[in-house]
């Protein structure tokens, strides 16, 4: 599902770069560009959370590799 929401991210990323950088792009264009771009980012941030919540805790006492 992560994988899913990613690539569908950069083909939204893409497909939103091309209409943001038409000065003649219509405002309704513009306008479904964000909320997708939106959308995407909202995906993407679920994501983040997601792998974070699977990390180990840093201060669960694992072996840094420093001596001491």
């Amino acid at each position: 599902m992560e994988t899913a929401q990613l690539d569908m991210g950069a083909d939204v990323l893409a497909k939103a770069s091309k209409v943001l950088g038409d000065p003649l792009s219509p405002n309704p264009a513009v306008r479904y560009m964000g909320v997708r771009l939106a959308e995407c980012l909202r995906d993407a941030l679920r994501v983040a959370e997601s792998r974070g919540m699977r990390l180990p805790d840093p201060d669960c006492g694992e072996d840094d590799g420093e001596d001491t």
